[in-house]
């Protein structure tokens, strides 16, 4: 028995260290673009600094093959920004123009342990640049972490529009159709550029899990002491005058004081579709988000998806945007600068929040904690200290306060089941009907 037992410790011990040598052991980063083609291989990138100054194609290291693993802890890939501008790369073959600094298409591919960031400060021809483009199935990105910069014009968030014109951005992480069962798990994007930090186009069955995605943000009134720089050469008029994404604007697109922006756009969001293929079934676990525009957004997937034991913090558009079918459970946020909680939109059903309201004091601009709209929502709302939420602030069914100001007119909120265990007040704006409410704050009625 002894000796079996022996011979067994053996044969394990052998098949560990058989394994452990599995992985080809590489030096530069020619070898890894020539392994980044085939199938089945496992690859080791020495520890070190690594420049991507030249490329071939608008993706300028694309990893095609299948089943094969690349581990690249220890490695810092620093992007010129400027590759993002240049005309005379070869286009894509899927039909799609935009720059990333690293695809995988391959299948079965795992990539951990990356460090990735843009230098140089130029922005790119476009608003579709990222850092990572992801369309293969059961691709794992995980321990990978991103510095996104590069975008234009950087300062002023969203103010001068979303894409076009002058505007520039440089986004971190898009998971996009024909991805399936795609798994991002204990990644970080610090977003110091314009453009979304996590989002997902017409991808199936996504798990973003131990991530976390912070930004920067900034007054309105920094912007307005400027004596040089775009702003100040705009006369400090944005692109548009009201509402933009979070921050007022005076009607004629003036600049507002005692305002705040976001450096950047989105945490972690979902896009309806892609070319006609949805996105759907997504599970956002154990994120944080903070300092973002808006911080989880699975409102625009129609299909539900599932977020479990996120915080978000410090947003300025929305903490947490909810819709159709979606859940979330044992997730927190404040409310600080914008609402914790925004189900804006009308067309939305059968929602199911559980969210606890962290300390929103000392905060700017916003007095709503949480706007509610749509059909068949049952919604939770608590706090571990009544005195995280000013005396001010309302939560409110059928409204166009907040972000849900995008839906413009008839709005409603009804069959909603509403427990409000804090001391918020709540308002029932007209278009309210057949509400269940349950609320230590007072409720009231308002009236045409």
């Amino acid at each position: 028995m002894i000796l079996k037992l022996k011979i067994f410790i053996i044969l394990v011990s052998f098949a560990i260290a058989c394994q452990a040598q599995e992985f080809i052991k590489i030096d530069n980063l020619t070898d890894l673009n020539s392994y980044s083609k085939k199938d089945n291989v496992k690859v080791k990138l020495k520890p070190g600094n690594y420049q991507i100054d030249n490329a071939e194609s608008i993706r300028f290291m694309r990893f095609t093959g299948n089943n094969s693993h690349y581990n690249l802890n220890g490695c810092r890939f620093m992007v010129d920004t400027k590759l993002f501008s240049r005309t005379d790369l070869k286009k894509s073959d899927d039909g799609n123009s935009m720059y990333c600094a690293i695809e995988i298409s391959g299948n079965n591919v795992v990539m951990e342990g990356l460090y990735i960031e843009t230098y140089g400060g130029q922005p790119g021809r476009q608003s579709k640049n990222k850092i990572f483009n992801i369309v293969g199935e059961d691709v794992t990105l995980k321990n990978v972490e991103l510095r996104t910069a590069g975008s234009s014009p950087w300062g002023y968030g969203y103010l001068y529009g979303l894409g076009g014109g002058d505007v520039r951005k440089m986004n971190g992480i898009r998971v996009g159709y024909p991805a399936k069962n795609v798994k991002l798990i204990g990644c970080k994007v610090h977003a110091r550029a314009m453009g979304h930090s996590i989002f997902l186009q017409g991808a199936e069955n996504t798990l973003i899990e131990d991530c976390h995605i912070d930004g920067l943000l900034r007054t309105t009134d920094a912007i307005l002491a400027e004596t040089s720089g775009y702003g100040f050469d705009k006369n400090f008029y944005a692109g548009k005058g009201g509402y933009i994404e979070g921050t007022t604007v005076a009607e004629d697109g003036k600049i507002l004081p005692g305002e705040i922006i976001s450096l950047s756009e989105d945490g972690i969001r979902m896009y309806p579709e892609y070319n006609g293929h949805p996105t759907k079934n997504t599970t956002v676990k154990n994120c944080t988000v903070f300092q973002m525009r808006r911080g989880i957004c699975t409102g625009l997937s129609t299909s539900g998806d599932k977020v479990i034991n996120c915080q978000v913090r410090d947003c300025v558009a929305a903490g947490f945007n909810v819709g159709n079918n979606d859940t979330l459970i044992n997730c927190s946020a404040n409310a600080k600068y914008s609402e914790a909680l925004c189900v804006p939109y009308k067309s939305a059903e059968n929602a199911y929040v559980e969210l606890e309201i962290l300390d929103s004091r000392n905060g700017m601009a916003n007095n709503l904690l949480a706007a509610i709209n749509g059909t068949g929502h049952h919604v939770i709302l608590k706090t571990s200290n009544p005195a995280f939420i000013p005396d001010s602030f309302n939560i409110e069914l059928s409204t166009l306060t907040g972000y849900a100001f995008y839906q413009r007119s008839g709005v409603h909120a009804t069959n909603i089941k509403l427990d409000n265990q804090t001391d918020c007040k709540v308002l029932l704006l007209p278009g309210t009907e057949n509400e269940t409410i349950q609320s230590k704050g007072a409720v009231k009625a308002i009236k045409n």
